[in-house]
Order: C-alpha cells, then structure tokens, then sequence
C-alpha cells in the first residue's frame, strides 16, 4: 500500500488549536504538508480569543521537523480570512487543502435557545466554513487542484436533543459539499465531509467518560487525512470514531406515481407506506436526478 504523502502541499487547518483540529495538523504535516494553524482560540460558546493555542500546535509541529504558521482569524470575519489566504499565497504560493473544523456549541431545547444562539452557531459553522472555502475556491480552480473538507455532525444527519441549531448548521454543510463537488469537479477540485466522533473539548459533556476514553482525536483523523489526499474521491460523507468508518448517503425510495386524478392529500395519505418504504432505494447524484425519478416513476 502506497504511503499518503502531501511533501510540497500547503494545507489551512481551521479550529486547529486543539482537539480533531490539532490532531488533523499534526498528521498532515508529519506527512509533509506545510499547515496554517487558524484557531480564534475562545471558549467553547465562541466567546473570547487568543493565538496561544494556535501557536503552541505550531511549535509541535516545527519541533518534529515540519513546517508551519499560526493564525487567530475567525472564520466569520471575511475580511481576514480572505487576508490570511494572502499571507499563505504570499509566503508558499499555494493552498491545496482546507478542512473547515472550527466550532462552537450553544447547546439548549429549542424552546430556550435565543435567536442570538442559534445564528451565531450557524455563523461559525455555516458561515464560517462558507467564508473560508470562498477564500481559497478560485485558488484552487486556477492551479487545478484543491482538496476541502467540511465537518458534519451525526446531529445534522440524525437528530439530537437541544441541539436545533447544531444540526441545522452540521445538515448545511453536507448541501454545501454536494454542490461544491459538482462544481469543483472539471477543476480536480475535490470536496468532501466527515461526521466525526470524538473525545474533544465540544463532546466532553455531552457523553460519559468510559465512551470518550475511545475515541480520541485520532481515531477520527486517519478519515480526514485520506479525505484531503491526492486519490480522494468527491462527494462523500463519511461518519468516522472509536475504530469505526461508515459511510452516510441521502438516500431516495422508488415511492410512487400517481395519475393527474390522483394527486391528492388523500392519495398520499392511503399509500404513505409505499412511499416510504426503502426497498430499491437508491442515491441520486444530483437534484435533477431526482427530480427525473420523480417526473418518470422511476
């Protein structure tokens, strides 16, 4: 089996000042990436800020041989992100890889979260990851090849309790990809999501410690790494931790075709069951694939 390797790849790393985002840094520039640590370094509900926890991930990386910078922006703030892409073209002169890791949490019911807490974990997430693929998306489509990554949550695939606005942001980011991938595609640019598990400050709550004690950042970032390589496919969500890698699809049912009479609630009521029913289901690869399967009848 071939070594992955990215000796000559510059990779931008957000959220990187601990954590998956740590552990994606480490990796990556072990295996020969030059790597900007971006980290705002605030608490976990986004408040606050510091280039400590960035800088100290860099010194990591520099004491085992490798190359990098550290770099404070938030990924909400376009203006310096798209000034840190810059700074990263001016000094390597060019950006292959960009994982979107960085986050916050204001986790509550829907019923007590405020609308100030629910746009501002869009913001990060969403928004944040939006801000920082514009940023390198024409760089990338011009030297022909660009890697991205975005990071989604079982939340935003499944569902979790008090947790709207994460899932919301996390299902966001897996419409982004599709689009991208197809986009990018003519350009060798290849975008890809994980759903990561993980012991990390956000799940350190959230799960009891016998759980977290298996799945360590770097049961996730063996995922990661493969998904920002040279042969990474596009396209793909893949749900990685704890030693386990499963891959998530939306998928379609065959459901059914009714004649112009029988376009009724009624209808849809009487026979909901085989409309839902997934045997035969099937991925589309785009919307007007499924907009065909809906049209044809199959």
């Amino acid at each position: 089996m071939t070594a992955i390797r990215f000796d000559n790849h510059v990779a931008i790393v957000t959220g990187a000042g601990g954590g998956l985002g740590r552990r994606y840094a480490l990796d990556l520039a072990a295996r020969g990436a030059k790597v900007v640590v971006n980290d705002l370094g605030g608490t976990r509900d986004g408040t606050g800020s510091s280039l400590t926890a960035a800088q100290a991930v860099v010194e990591e990386i520099r004491a085992a041989g490798g190359e990098a910078m550290a770099n404070g922006a938030s990924v909400t703030d376009a203006d310096a992100i798209f000034a840190m892409v810059a700074d990263v073209k001016a000094k390597w002169g060019r950006i292959d890889i960009l994982i979107n890791n960085a986050g916050i949490l204001r986790d509550k019911s829907f019923a007590k979260m405020t609308l100030d807490d629910f746009r501002q974990v869009i913001d990060v997430h969403l928004m944040g990851s939006v801000i920082c693929t514009k940023a390198v998306w024409d760089l990338m489509r011009e030297q022909l090849y660009g890697r991205i990554l975005m990071t989604t949550s079982s939340t935003g695939l499944y569902g979790n309790f008090g947790q709207a606005n994460y899932g919301a942001a996390k299902m966001g980011l897996v419409g982004l990809m599709k689009t991208l991938a197809l986009e990018g595609a003519k350009y060798n640019v290849r975008v890809n999501t994980i759903a990561p598990l993980a012991a990390t400050r956000m799940t350190e709550d959230l799960m009891p410690p016998e759980l977290l004690a298996k799945m360590g950042p770097e049961t996730v970032a063996p995922a990661a790494v493969y998904l920002v390589s040279g042969d990474a496919p596009t396209n793909v969500v893949l749900n990685a931790g704890g030693g386990g890698f499963e891959a998530a699809h939306v998928t379609l049912t065959p459901g059914v075709h009714v004649g112009a009479d029988a376009m009724t609630a009624e209808t849809v009521a009487a026979r909901i069951a085989q409309i839902c029913d997934r045997t035969g289901e099937i991925v589309p690869e785009t919307g007007a694939s499924q907009a065909q399967v809906a049209l044809s009848g199959g």
